[in-house]
């Protein structure tokens, strides 16, 4: 099922409502790198609301009053998908918001993959959000972190431009000139990206945890070794011995700690190995400033980790 739908409800909408469609919407986002393509598309036009704080848990998250009262009068949701923010999905059904929903993780252009690394299929059953939540969240089933897939990017920044289109028609023009740009942007930031990890393609190197499938997938890296099979726990003794069994038969030359996560675990890993230590990777962009080029940002600073590292031979 895609969850690309109005939700405006008749028991919440009258005439009153209808001039909301002439004017720029109001657009709340799930996550800073969500929400800096949304910022892309909308330019100077406005700015999104960003409910996950720089340095907050997507998969376990409070939601102040005053973000819940935002949250309930936007006019547009433009989120990931309750894989990745199950809180988001719960407050969605609570609050019963009078603006659209736009779900990028379903959207048919969306490249999507499990956490296996195979291919999934659009009408995936994603199934209630309590098999997706912070205790227990193993990592199974669709891999939220689609974003690290530039063609996902390109695609959400045309489903962006086109639903903002569809609620604000007089500024339509302006809104597909920008993702146009921005498109052309992570194009030109792709090719670099190619260039720059070409000559470490078949190196083998640790994370702290599997969410990096879709940036190995797309640029023929090598599947990553993951210290923790689920995000809300620490790995037990028997799972740290068995991944330093895996490094040495596997023979991983670098290991990448997390942002958000204890560098602490990582060197627990390689201790007593040869496997360098590259720099934190931030696949959500949880260090970074909020703001345009923040998903630029993401892409580049993983790339140029992981050839730093792996390239140090």
């Amino acid at each position: 099922m895609i969850r690309y739908s109005s939700l405006l409800l008749a028991a919440t909408l009258g005439s009153t409502a209808l001039p909301a469609w002439a004017e720029v919407p109001r657009v709340v986002t799930d996550i800073p790198v969500v929400g800096a393509l949304v910022q892309q598309v909308m330019g100077e036009l406005g700015q999104p609301e960003i409910l996950l704080q720089s340095g907050g848990d997507p998969h376990d998250y409070q939601l102040r009053p005053s973000q819940a009262r935002g949250l309930q009068d936007a006019g547009l949701l433009v989120w990931v998908g309750p894989e990745l923010t199950p809180w988001l999905e719960r407050a969605t059904t609570s609050l019963a918001p009078q603006g659209e929903m736009l779900t990028l993780l379903d959207l048919p252009a969306t490249q999507r993959r499990d956490y296996a690394g195979g291919a999934h299929d659009h009408d995936h059953d994603h199934g209630h959000a309590e098999e997706h939540g912070h205790e227990g969240h193993d990592h199974s089933g669709t891999d939220p972190h689609a974003w690290l897939d530039p063609a996902n990017g390109q695609a959400w920044l045309a489903a962006i431009a086109e639903t903002l289109s569809r609620r604000d028609p007089d500024n339509a023009a302006v809104y597909a000139a920008n993702a146009a740009k921005a498109t052309e942007q992570i194009a030109a930031l792709d090719e670099e990206l190619k260039a720059m990890l070409a000559p470490v393609q078949g190196k083998r190197f640790i994370v702290f945890h599997d969410a990096y499938g879709y940036f190995t997938g797309h640029y023929g890296l090598e599947p990553t070794i993951a210290v923790s099979l689920g995000d809300a726990s620490a790995p037990s003794a028997a799972r740290l011995q068995a991944i330093r069994g895996e490094i040495a038969e596997k023979g991983a030359v670098c290991a990448f700690p997390e942002a958000n996560h204890d560098p602490k675990l990582i060197a627990a890993v390689i201790e007593g190995s040869d496997v360098r230590q590259g720099a934190a990777l931030d696949p959500e962009g949880a260090g970074a400033r909020p703001g345009a080029g923040l998903y630029v940002e993401i892409l580049r600073d993983m790339a140029s980790a992981l050839a730093d590292c792996l390239g140090a031979d």
